[in-house]
């Protein structure tokens, strides 16, 4: 019988983040076959995946990366089942090497087939999965370039942001992350109202004429009250037209502007969990 050294088990435990009787398990399955113990937690990994496919991963880690010249970043969510595996430093470790490893790629497919330590980013998952006992996968996943781009990651992780600026001007890196910040505790539906798409825009209408009917207002009113109201709709909920969470008296796009007189928000990107 192959003797399994406690070196040996703490060095498949550090490659694959395995339990150490896991990791002991494997080996001695194994024969001491490291490649072969690593394949066995695998699939050990499969078969609880499979298990708890059905399984709500609305807990994670969502995070935020930008290249160094900030042109470009990319959001991701590492999902889980429980708050517990969430805060959990190695999950969160890991959710950040991801993030990092997602900005060499455009679109979630051809990340997930991407190599991550020899093995694909969605094996990884697969195997986590094996390890930590919950449904591990990647939730969302969004990319965005720019002249210039700044992140925001709100505390604890459960929801990030990228934004967009115009131009690398002199005080961009904070304007960028103020504006971040809005995007992440407002949640607005676009970057302005023309990308808010039709079907928001007819539902809005829609609903503000049945309050206006219920309110006794007459017909041949209608359409102009909704549009005013529609317009209310746009201030509030596109980023660019929302009053500034800093300084209300003035909206983001003034924010934007009072920092250099060119300066706009081209684009943004929000992940959250739950």
């Amino acid at each position: 019988m192959v003797k399994i050294t406690a070196a040996d088990v703490n060095q498949l435990r550090k490659t694959t983040g395995a339990g150490m009787m896991d990791c002991k398990n494997a080996l001695v399955e194994a024969e001491g076959d490291f490649d072969k113990a690593i394949e066995i937690l695998r699939k050990k990994g499969q078969k609880v995946a499979a298990k708890r496919a059905d399984r709500d991963s609305s807990e994670g880690a969502a995070i935020a990366k930008v290249n160094d010249n900030n042109t470009e970043g990319v959001l991701i969510s590492l999902n889980c089942e429980t708050d517990f595996v969430a805060k959990n430093e190695s999950f969160v470790t890991l959710a950040k090497e991801l993030a990092e490893l997602a900005l060499q790629f455009d679109d979630k497919d051809a990340f997930l087939s991407a190599n991550y330590n020899g093995i694909t980013v969605q094996d990884k998952l697969t195997e986590q999965t094996g390890v930590i006992g919950e449904k591990i996968e990647i939730g969302g996943f969004s990319k965005l370039r720019a002249p210039f781009v700044g992140s925001y990651i709100h505390a604890g992780n459960k929801i990030a942001t990228l934004v967009g600026l115009s131009a690398a001007v002199e005080g961009a890196a904070v304007a960028a992350k103020d504006v971040a910040m809005q995007a992440a505790a407002m949640n607005p539906v676009a970057l302005n109202q023309e990308g808010v798409d039709q079907a928001t825009i007819d539902k809005e209408i829609e609903i503000a004429k049945d309050q206006l009917r219920q309110e006794g207002k007459p017909e041949a009113m209608l359409d102009k009250i909704a549009q005013g109201k529609l317009n209310r709709f746009f201030k509030d909920n596109t980023l660019v037209n929302q009053d500034f969470i800093k300084d209300s008296k003035q909206s983001v796009a003034q924010y934007v502007k009072s920092v250099d007189a060119s300066l706009e928000v081209t684009g943004f990107e929000r992940v959250a969990l739950g």
